[in-house]
């Protein structure tokens, strides 16, 4: 068999997690003819709601692994919190894409940093901190204020916390709540952006364009696309997306997270390999979305095109605001996207929305401010 032979539709992929994206991706990949498999530990998951086939088990469970690697044609994932060594396993198997070492740089904030860092390409300043001393003398050489992260599993602000001038070191090393993180210094923020690239097997890359986040409460609320920003930086970002994409030797998506800064500076704050959340805005304003394309790039097809018809603004439904899903219904031009989730609890995402406009008129109109 060629290994860069494209699969044949009916051919079936497995995902690794059951949340919203393994979701959207499923519903890609049915489009396309290809069958999904779905492995969780979460009985009636969001994904396992539209595949062929759900496998509810824990992510360490080796002979469940191996049953659910030979009964798929490739692997992938739709979260990066799960055990290297899960991934490690199930290549054993079959074609993992993207493969562990992937997994492995984007789930350890001190691998992450160091790997962009060596393509120099600026992050925040940061150090590795490993005890309450060494984060000491890190607030001393970075300043205050600054963030303190654990290395590993933080997201939408878990595991993280700020400190400020004065704040009792301890205590924040106490809260953070892990045995190593890192010490992040502040960032006079412009606005923060972010560039989904895909990658094939023969290298192929096709970024969209950069989209503007903004966060409530350390979880994202809407991002506007395209991102307000000058060409000249836009294209600088796509461009630090692609070269940590190829460095990486992804075959799949990277989501890459920006700062644009006051003075004018591109940082990258951190990466994803996966869909992400400021993607979604894809599925109603592209010919291919992001979870097309991550299908696309895993099986070898050719990549679809990133070009936009309209400008896009997507809202995430946080918790109870989809309780407004009604009412989002009978909007005129509203693209309600739900997740088949029970229960609205505060911080969880239940679905987003995305409202369209002509390609061109975000910029021209300042309507990017609206947070409907």
């Amino acid at each position: 068999m060629n290994p860069t032979a494209p699969l044949a539709p009916g051919s079936v992929i497995g995902i690794i997690g059951g949340g919203q994206l393994g979701r959207m991706t499923a519903l890609a990949a049915a489009r396309l003819g290809y069958r999904c498999h779905i492995l969780t530990p979460e009985p009636n998951s969001p994904a396992g709601q539209v595949a062929e086939r759900t496998v509810v088990t824990p992510y360490d469970d080796g002979g469940a692994l191996e049953s659910f690697a030979r009964a798929v044609d490739v692997v992938t994932f739709e979260f990066e919190n799960i055990p290297v060594e899960c991934v490690r396993h199930l290549a054993r198997f079959k074609p993992t894409r993207p493969n562990a070492d992937v997994l492995a740089v984007a789930q350890d904030r001190i691998e992450e940093k160091t790997f962009i860092n060596e393509l120099d390409i600026a992050t925040a300043p940061w150090r590795t901190i490993r005890s309450v001393q060494a984060l000491d003398v890190a607030a001393r050489d970075i300043g205050l204020p600054a963030v303190l992260k654990t290395a590993q599993l933080g997201y939408d602000g878990k595991g993280q916390v700020k400190i400020a001038p004065g704040d009792d070191l301890a205590a924040a090393w106490k809260a953070m709540g892990a045995e190593w993180g890192i010490l992040e210094g502040f960032i006079d923020l412009e606005r923060e952006i972010s560039v989904i690239v895909a990658r094939g097997l023969d290298g192929a890359m096709a970024a969209y364009p950069a989209v503007e986040n903004v966060h409530t409460r350390h979880i994202l609320d809407t991002t506007t696309a395209p991102a307000r920003i000058a060409p000249a930086l836009a294209e600088r970002a796509r461009q630090y997306a692609e070269a940590i994409t190829a460095a990486l030797g992804v075959v799949g998506l990277l989501a890459v997270e920006m700062f644009v800064a006051r003075d004018g500076r591109l940082l990258v704050n951190e990466i994803a390999p996966r869909p992400h959340n400021s993607g979604h805005w894809t599925l109603d304003a592209c010919p291919v979305s992001q979870f097309e394309q991550l299908v696309r790039a895993i099986t070898g097809l050719p990549l679809g095109t990133v070009e936009r018809h309209s400008d896009a603004i997507m809202t995430n439904l946080i918790g109870r605001d989809v309780e407004s899903w009604p009412k989002l219904a009978a909007e005129p031009g509203a693209c309600l996207h739900l997740y088949g989730k029970g229960e609205a609890r505060e911080g969880r995402k239940m679905g987003h929305v995305t409202r369209l406009f002509p390609k061109g008129s975000l910029a021209q109109s300042g309507a990017a401010k609206l947070n409907p």
